[in-house]
């Protein structure tokens, strides 16, 4: 099996190596521990620095020295628009409140589909619209181990 150990910055990457991927929903993103079956079949253990948060496009370096592409996968997500920017604040507001994670992008707020959070939102006067798409959420205020160098 391989063991999956340490981070690695594209500048120190092999020039020309195509790397295996690993495409993993937020949830197991979040974990430095956990077996994984990498995208072309092959079974691996990541056994990373505990608190670390894998971001898509993130490369890891496996202890037999090959590369790992992190790929985030896509999820059932929830996207909230609005062109006012204060009905954005009181909607990240609110979901902050819940312990939601967030992403935020220009006139949107996106979280993992949710009908309760659907529906305040939508009471806030934003446009929720259900979907299938990568989800990385932002880091929170203190950043955590997120060793994010891609």
């Amino acid at each position: 099996m391989l063991s999956i150990t340490e981070f690695v910055t594209a500048k120190t990457a092999i020039k020309n190596a195509v790397p295996l991927t690993l495409t993993l929903p937020y949830e197991q993103r979040q974990k430095s521990r956990l077996r994984v079956t990498l995208d072309n079949g092959e079974e691996a253990a990541l056994q990373l620095t505990r608190g670390s948060v894998l971001h898509n496009g993130q490369l890891l370096r496996a202890a037999n020295g090959a590369l790992v592409r992190i790929c985030a996968a896509p999820e059932s997500v929830s996207t909230a628009y609005a062109n006012n920017p204060v009905l954005l604040i009181k909607a990240a507001y609110h979901l902050g409140n819940r312990h939601v994670a967030v992403q935020i992008g220009k006139n949107w707020l996106r979280y993992l589909s949710d009908h309760v959070l659907d529906e305040m939102v939508h009471q806030l006067g934003l446009r929720v619209v259900n979907g299938c798409a990568p989800f990385e959420p932002e880091a929170g205020a203190y950043g955590g181990n997120t060793h994010h160098h891609a």
